[in-house]
């Protein structure tokens, strides 16, 4: 079965696994996740590609329980939605991203704190009407649960 990104230039697999792809500023050395075309700090439009750290603390979560508005594309109607949960996460020497996190709703008051360390998964999103896997990153708290940074 194909699988494809959800978007193009978001993340990349390595041998080390997956990064997300960022861009570094030539000029002040700001990174951006995704990548910007000019630079959010001095507006400086030499920007480098990097990959990301693949492991990270989280900044801050919530969950969210109800269907997202267009332009989501996800699974799930206003009937069938099951919620997920949502954070900042702390990339060391780079960025703080938006992602989703993987842990069921149900869980995530027991598994996710502030502090709590992340590593990047690629996950399955959707399947497209020509029957591609649609995949998306998400971060999901290292083998070390309930670790703190």
């Amino acid at each position: 079965m194909t699988s494809i990104p959800i978007a193009e230039g978001l993340f990349r697999e390595s041998d080390d696994g997956a990064h997300l792809i960022g861009g570094r500023c030539c000029s002040c050395d700001a990174v951006s996740f995704p990548t910007r075309s000019t630079c959010g700090r001095c507006q400086g439009d030499d920007i480098a590609e990097e990959l990301l750290p693949r492991t990270g603390t989280v900044w801050t979560w919530t969950s969210q329980s109800f269907l997202p508005k267009a332009p989501y594309t996800g699974p799930g109607t206003d009937s069938d939605f099951e919620g997920f949960v949502v954070g900042y996460v702390d990339l060391p020497g780079a960025c703080i991203v938006e992602a989703r996190l993987d842990v069921p709703v149900s869980e995530a008051s027991e598994r996710v704190a502030i502090g709590t360390a992340v590593d990047l998964v690629i996950l399955p999103f959707r399947t497209n009407s020509d029957g591609a896997t649609v995949t998306t990153y998400a971060f999901r708290p290292s083998s070390q649960e309930g670790a703190t940074a």
